[in-house]
């Protein structure tokens, strides 16, 4: 599966490293007629190129050829992982699971981004929300022990956003499917990183192109709704 993701400048100017074998060919390519006539040994001019006096740029060392390259294979070439669905078997008791249940394949393949927001009161009798991106989630953490019903979700200071309705506390991060952003009309809103699609959770604002919004009713917590983002097009653009 492709998506709509451009290569990072770092990827496209390490796309010249392709043409080396290894890292002995990268080192043989910066030496020079007279590094072979003069030193007498394709070892030493390999040392001398690998100490930085043979390139007026910079000078990869091993480490950094390997990761670098590897990077580009794996953007070129991304290796498919399959994986078991977390919700198999799970207790069919709470509307939301059965919602997200419904929603697990598709986020992990990719075709849709949903974005969870939920508020509920903590054991300590506090009230937190926050915005997940339900696609990380499920592949950073475990959730097993919410679908089975032994856990419940927690919004967490690494999350979309977080809010701790005792002390005030507002945090935001970017995550691999959403970068937020704070615009000036229209307050919090995601931008999808494949399709760039905006997504704005505001109540009673139509929440974008290719996005619904849908409310999900269960005892378990105080408000929660689902925002799903149908990415527009599974096809790289490469320049």
């Amino acid at each position: 599966m492709h998506r709509n993701l451009k290569a990072s400048p770092q990827i496209e100017a390490d796309k010249r490293l392709l043409q080396y074998e290894n890292y002995e060919h990268y080192l043989d390519s910066l030496g020079t007629n007279q590094d072979e006539c003069y030193l007498q040994s394709v070892e030493v001019a390999r040392q001398v190129a690998e100490l930085g006096y043979r390139s007026s740029g910079e000078t990869l060392s091993r480490q950094q050829f390997e990761r670098r390259l590897a990077a580009v294979y794996n953007y070129l070439y991304p290796p498919y992982t399959p994986y078991h669905a977390t919700s198999e078997g799970m207790v069919k008791d709470d509307p939301l699971k059965i919602e997200l249940a419904l929603r697990e394949r598709s986020n992990r393949v990719g075709i849709l981004s949903t974005i969870i927001f939920i508020k509920l009161e903590t054991k300590a009798g506090y009230e937190i929300s926050g915005y997940l991106d339900y696609g990380d989630k499920l592949v950073l953490e475990n959730w097993k022990p919410i679908f089975v019903g032994h856990k419940k979700i927690m919004p967490k200071l690494t999350d979309l956003g977080y809010y701790n309705w005792r002390s005030g506390k507002v945090v935001c991060n970017d995550s691999s499917h959403f970068k937020v952003k704070q615009d000036p009309s229209k307050g919090l809103i995601f931008q999808n990183r494949f399709d760039r699609k905006i997504i704005n959770p505001a109540p009673g604002c139509n929440p974008g192109a290719n996005t619904t919004r849908k409310r999900v009713y269960t005892p378990m917590y105080q408000l929660v709704i689902l925002f799903d983002h149908v990415i527009e097009s599974l096809t790289i653009i490469e320049k």
